[in-house]
């Protein structure tokens, strides 16, 4: 659940934050021997891989649904032009309501 403040862009920067970093740990233990070592890193790298595909699908389905919300909006526009024109002018007044009582 995403708390007050915390959008899920900043939690998907956090995500590759921390893949960037376990990155660099597996490249600065890279010279460790050992059975339990090298275990540990090819599990690391799995779960790094993984990561990377899960943050690179989040991203393409941001997309598309951002492109979807355009295209509907732009299909409700030209459908009904003046109802758009109404509620941006309404936004307009109320915005402009606001200012002026600063």
């Amino acid at each position: 659940m995403i708390g007050k403040g915390v959008s899920t862009d900043k939690l998907m920067e956090d995500l590759r934050l921390v893949v960037t970093d376990a990155e660099e740990l597996l490249r600065a233990t890279a010279g460790q021997a050992g059975e339990k070592v090298a275990a540990a890193r090819a599990r690391a790298a799995e779960s790094i891989d993984s990561a990377k595909a899960r943050i690179a699908q989040a991203g393409y389905a941001a997309a598309a649904q951002t492109r979807e919300a355009a295209k509907a909006t732009d299909d409700y526009v030209r459908d009904n032009p003046w109802t758009a024109v109404g509620v941006a002018a309404a936004v307009g007044v109320v915005i402009g309501m606001l200012i002026a009582k600063k």
